[in-house]
This record gives structure tokens, C-alpha cells and sequence, in this order.
């Protein structure tokens, strides 16, 4: 159906692009120049912030050098007073478990170590003759007897250290011989008394210690090892007994093998064990440096009398420790920085001092500074007013290129308009001329001819008058002129008007056109002469875009209540995807079947116009070469009162 200029005022503005492409680089390049200054300036606020937070809090640091000079001099002095109280183990043992240091080698006034240490042997040395030779001997020929020979050389002696030791190998002959029982039954006897607890072997290692953990393996695989396991627990853990660091070391890794057995100085005894075999442990100056083991710290006591020994992750955080409370606020922050690690990335440093060789004290601002409170507020004026310039320019531009794509679509109408109304107007009056001139050209007029030829004259000049009044009405519709005047009208009329305004016509070109009004139709709240030229617009699209045998219905009826005015034809039909566009002014969905039939594309746009000022709808039913059906819904004269008048 004549439907419309595909390309032109309602299609796309080629033309346009180029104008729109300048404005919008007129807007990106400002607003990429506003947001670059914006950018420095935040930039520069926020770095002469920083240098002014900078300037006040560098006497901070020397604050923090001085903090933590005097908390190492603290742990130092605190290691001398630990150490200086007793000796040897039991200094080593008051330094772990107060925690001055994760580890301790403790020595005496003399400056030797004390602990850990192996300890002298003891005096006693074991005589080649008499009752001991014998004891010996005897250990190859027969144990039972060289167990009785120890015990009595045990029973006899004054010194602990040989008693002891008598002891042990009475205990070692009734192992040899299966006699556990009796084994048992010793050391539960022997090491009881206080006489024998603290006797050593020829290594220097407690014999008491050694027994007891006799006893808790042959009490383990009797299921009665807890009470000799506790009994070396103890001994374990009294460090006023002389056991040495390797022996102690040994028990309680042992008992930690056996059962559910924790010491607190394990790790410490370990520690302290791998630097003493990774170098040559000395007392030095008061200073936190690091030990031969990675990972490790050291330092000396004032007085000499130990060498704490630190983790790594011990001395950071009691560096953060301490350093934490002198922070002024939470924008500013202090850190230690060990010897050889990287400061980059630190506003200030300097070095923590002579207790703390190769250390830095580091001091770093946060984005949230004291004065970056004044940086925000001046870097938000700064982002309002850029983001305000942007938005102005932004609207400005929709503006210019809304107003501009309106003025070039406008003008694009308009051109187009005149060449459809040049060529629609030139054909019918094209046709008359000719015709006016072939009579004229008559020396006779034949009445016959002459008739025929005025009613050819005739017919061009309803078609020419159609033309103008589509014309017209469209340039109401453009200016919103148009004026309807609303009365009661029935259906019937409208449709009796219609026919007879196309029955000359249909009639001469051999159109059947099938009028069907359904009785008793409601009236309706409309404009007649509006209405007519609707359905004229709809009757001359069918009529042009059928066949040579033109089959026209014209109906109406009730529907959904309202009334309803329906145009069938049998024509060529309209593809689905097109249905939507047809009523847009100058559309044609085929722009060479238009121009064989004639036409500019404002017939449905005008009959869409009038049905929506009624309050009514449109309806297409078509399918392509089955014809179409294209129905007015317009509201019965109840529902009609508020339509446009």
C-alpha cells in the first residue's frame, strides 16, 4: 500500500552526522582540558599537603629514636639484672620465662659461659682396683653377681658422685640380666634420696634424669609409664639441678615423643643451641645485631652477664610496639626498618642510634593526613566546578545538536515535500491539459467525445482535489492548526458519504466495492468530513495497490464497545516487519510500486492523525499477497465526551 518515503525527512540524516561528530569534539576537548587541570591541581594540593604534614612531624622522629633507644636499653638492662641474681641455667631459665627474650646465653662474672654449656665432669674418677675392678669383671661372667657387687659398692660410698654412679650400673647389669622388675624397683629406691639426685656420669649428665627415663620406657610397654614420665618432667624442668643444655634438650624431646608433655623453654634451648654451634657467642656492647642463625637477633647485656636472643617477628613487633603509642595521629605512621631493607616509598627517615646499629626509623603519610582535610575541600570545589562546566557544556551541545538535527530534518521535509507535491500536482494537471488540448484541436466537438473527455477532465480534477486536501491537511498537522469539530454522527452516515464521494469513480474503473453496516450502531463523538477523508485515504490506498480485479469491502460494526469502520482489500498485502513503519509520514514500502500508482506516502499518516484526535486506534491485518484489512476503532458516543474538540 502507498505507505510512505523510506529515505528523506523520515529516514536517516546522513547529512547530519558530520555537524553532530564537530559538536561532539567541541565538548571532549574542553572537557578532557578541564579534567587535566583538575588533576594537577588535586595533585599539586595533595603533595604541598604532604610536605606541610612532612615539616611538622620530622621532630617526631627523633622522639621515636629516643623511645626506642631507651625500650633496648630496658630489655638489655633487664637481662643483666635476670643474669646477675644467679647462675647458669637458672639464669637462663629467669631470662626465657619472663619473657626479656625468646632465648638467653647466660655466663659468669668471669665472662665464660654458663649456660647452655657442657658441664666439667665431676672429680670423681672411677678407681681400676679393688671393689670396683671386681664389680667390672664381673659384668662378663655373671651379671646377677655384678649387680650385687655395684650395690654394695652403692651402699658404701660417701660420695654422691660414685654412689651414683654405682647405682647406674647396678640398674645397666639387672637390664642385661631381664630383671626389669628389680630395675624398677631401684631406681624408685635410689633416686628418691636427695643424695643421689644430683650425681653425674662421666659426660655430665644427671644419672637420676637418665634412670627415670629408663623407667618411663619399661613402664611404657607395662602401660604404666605416667608416674616416672612425671618424675622426669620435673627434673626437666628445675633448673637449679646441674643437667646440661644436650641432655635436657634430649629428655624433653623424649617426652614430648611419648605423651602430651609441653616445656616453655624448648624453643629457647634450641635456639640458643644453634648459635652456639653457628659461632663463638661473647658478650659485646649493648646492641641489637644480628646472629650468625638467619632470622635471629642478639643482644648483650650492660654488665656482660648474657646475650638475649631474639626472633625476628619478636623484634618487630616490639619495635611497632613501641612506636605505636608516639604515633600523633592515625594518618602518620612509624615503622622500623631493619639493616640493609629498602626505605623507598618513606617521606622521612634516620638512623635509630647506637643501640640500634644500621636500623632506620621511618615515617610515612597516609592518604587521610592532618591536612589533607583542606586538600578534600579544595579538590571537591575543583570537582564541582569542572563537573558543573562539563554538564553545562554536555546540555549545551544536546541543545545545539537536537536544535540542528530538527532544522536539517525540517529542511529535508520540506524538500522532499515539494518534489512529491511537483510531481503529484504535474500529473493530473498534465492529463487535463492534454486532454483540454486534444478537444481544442476538434474543428467539430463530437458530443460522444466531447462527454468522455470531460468526464476524464472531470475525474483528474477529484483526483488533483484529493491531492491538495491531503496536502492541506498534512500542513495543518505540521503547524498542529488542525481543528476538528466534534458532533453526534452515525455510522451509517459516514460510510453513506464515503461511497458516494468514490461511486463515479469505482464505477468507471470497474471496482466492486461491498458496503456492509451492521444495524443499530451507536453514534459516535466525531468530526464527519475528518472521518470520510479517512476512509477516502484508506479506499484509494486499496484501490491502488490490488490487481486488475479490485475486490473493496467497506464495514461497519460493533467491537469491544466501540465502533469499528474496516477497509478489505485483495491486494498485494504488507510484509510483518513493516507494519509499524506505514504510518509514518512519506513512508513507502516500495518506493517503484509507488511511483507507477502515484502517491506521496501521507495517506495513513493523515488517517492515524485523525482516528488518535477521536481517541480511537488503527489495526492492520495483512499478509503479503493475501490482502489487507485495516480497521478504525473509534469510541461509541458514552466514552467519546472527553475526545479532542
Amino acid at each position: 500500500m502507498a505507505l510512505g518515503i523510506k529515505l528523506g525527512a523520515a529516514g536517516r540524516d546522513h547529512g547530519s552526522w558530520p555537524v553532530l561528530l564537530v559538536l561532539l569534539l567541541a565538548v571532549l576537548a574542553p572537557t578532557a582540558c578541564v579534567l587535566w587541570f583538575m588533576n594537577e591541581a588535586v595533585e599539586s594540593q595533595q603533595e604541598a599537603a604532604r610536605l606541610k604534614l612532612a615539616e611538622a612531624y620530622r621532630g617526631q622522629l627523633a622522639l621515636m629514636r629516643d623511645r626506642l633507644e631507651s625500650y633496648w636499653a630496658q630489655r638489655a638492662g633487664e637481662l643483666d639484672r635476670l643474669a646477675g641474681t644467679m647462675d647458669g641455667a637458672a639464669a637462663f631459665a629467669a631470662v626465657v620465662r619472663s619473657g626479656a627474650a625468646d632465648s638467653a646465653i647466660c655466663f659468669h662474672r668471669d665472662g665464660q659461659p654458663s649456660y647452655p654449656t657442657p658441664l666439667p665432669p665431676p672429680a670423681f674418677v672411677e678407681p681400676r682396683t679393688g671393689m670396683w675392678a671386681e664389680a667390672r669383671s664381673l659384668e662378663s661372667t655373671d651379671l646377677a653377681r655384678a649387680a650385687e657387687a655395684y650395690a654394695a659398692i652403692a651402699a658404701g660410698e660417701k660420695e654422691p658422685a660414685a654412689a651414683g654412679r654405682a647405682v647406674q650400673a647396678q640398674i645397666r647389669c639387672l637390664m642385661q640380666s631381664g630383671r626389669e622388675e628389680a630395675a624398677l624397683q631401684i631406681i624408685e629406691q635410689q633416686f628418691r634420696d636427695a643424695r643421689l639426685s644430683r650425681a653425674r656420669d662421666p659426660q655430665g649428665r644427671l644419672i637420676a634424669a637418665d634412670a627415670q627415663l629408663l623407667a618411663a620406657q619399661i613402664g611404657r610397654r607395662r602401660g604404666s609409664w605416667l608416674p616416672a614420665a612425671r618424675r622426669l618432667e620435673k627434673l626437666v624442668n628445675d633448673y637449679a639441678s646441674p643437667m646440661p643444655s644436650a641432655q635436657r634438650v634430649f629428655l624433653m624431646e623424649e617426652l614430648r615423643s611419648l605423651g602430651a608433655f609441653q616445656f616453655a623453654t624448648y624453643e629457647a634451648e634450641r635456639l640458643a643451641a644453634a648459635v652456639l654451634v653457628a659461632e663463638r657467642a661473647r658478650p659485646g656492647e649493648p646492641a641489637l645485631r644480628r646472629s650468625a642463625v638467619p632470622g635471629l637477633w642478639r643482644l648483650s647485656s650492660p654488665a656482660g652477664r648474657a646475650i638475649g636472643l631474639y626472633r625476628e617477628e619478636t623484634v618487630l613487633a616490639a619495635m611497632q610496639g613501641a612506636l605505636a603509642p608516639e604515633a600523633p595521629s592515625q594518618d602518620v605512621a612509624f615503622e622500623a626498618v631493619p639493616p640493609g631493607a629498602a626505605t623507598a616509598g618513606w617521606d622521612e627517615s634516620i638512623p635509630a642510634g647506637r643501640t640500634l646499629p644500621g636500623w632506620q626509623i621511618a615515617m610515612t603519610i597516609g592518604g587521610d593526613a592532618l591536612f589533607a582535610g583542606a586538600a578534600r575541600r579544595q579538590m571537591q570545589s575543583y570537582l564541582w566546578v569542572g563537573f558543573l562546566a562539563i554538564a553545562a557544556m554536555a546540555v549545551l551541545a544536546v541543545i545545539v545538536a537536537q536544535a540542528l538535527r530538527r532544522q536539517m530534518r525540517l529542511a529535508r521535509l520540506k524538500t522532499d515535500l515539494v518534489a512529491a507535491v511537483s510531481h503529484e500536482l504535474k500529473t493530473p494537471l498534465a492529463s487535463m491539459r492534454l486532454l483540454v488540448d486534444a478537444l481544442l484541436d476538434e474543428g467539430q466537438f463530437e458530443p460522444r467525445k466531447t462527454r468522455d473527455y470531460l468526464e476524464l477532465v472531470a475525474r483528474e480534477n477529484v483526483r488533483l482535489s484529493r491531492l491538495i486536501d491531503n496536502f492541506l491537511a498534512f500542513s495543518r498537522m505540521e503547524r498542529n492548526r488542525h481543528r476538528f469539530e466534534f458532533t453526534l454522527t452515525a455510522a451509517a452516515e459516514v460510510v453513506k458519504a464515503t461511497e458516494e464521494a468514490l461511486a463515479d469513480r469505482f464505477r468507471a474503473a470497474g471496482v466492486r466495492l461491498e458496503v456492509d453496516v451492521a444495524p443499530r450502531l451507536p453514534a459516535i463523538r466525531a468530526d464527519a468530513d475528518a472521518l470520510v477523508t479517512a476512509l477516502l485515504n484508506l479506499l484509494d490506498n486499496a484501490y491502488k495497490f490490488t490487481g486488475e480485479e479490485k475486490d473493496l469491502r467497506l464495514r461497519a460494526f460493533a467491537a469491544e464497545e466501540r465502533v469499528a469502520f474496516a477497509v478489505e482489500d485483495n491486494g498485494i498485502g504488507i510484509p510483518a516487519r513493516e507494519r509499524k513503519r506505514i504510518f509514518r509520514r512519506f513512508y513507502q514500502v516500495d518506493r517503484r510500486l509507488a511511483r507507477s500508482t502515484g502517491g506521496c506516502g501521507l495517506g495513513l499518516s493523515i488517517v492515524d492523525y485523525i482516528v488518535r484526535a477521536h481517541g480511537g486506534e488503527v489495526r492492520v491485518e495483512s499478509r503479503p499477497g493475501g490482502g489487507s484489512i485495516f480497521t478504525l476503532l473509534l469510541p461509541a458516543a458514552v466514552n467519546a465526551r472527553g475526545a479532542a474538540a
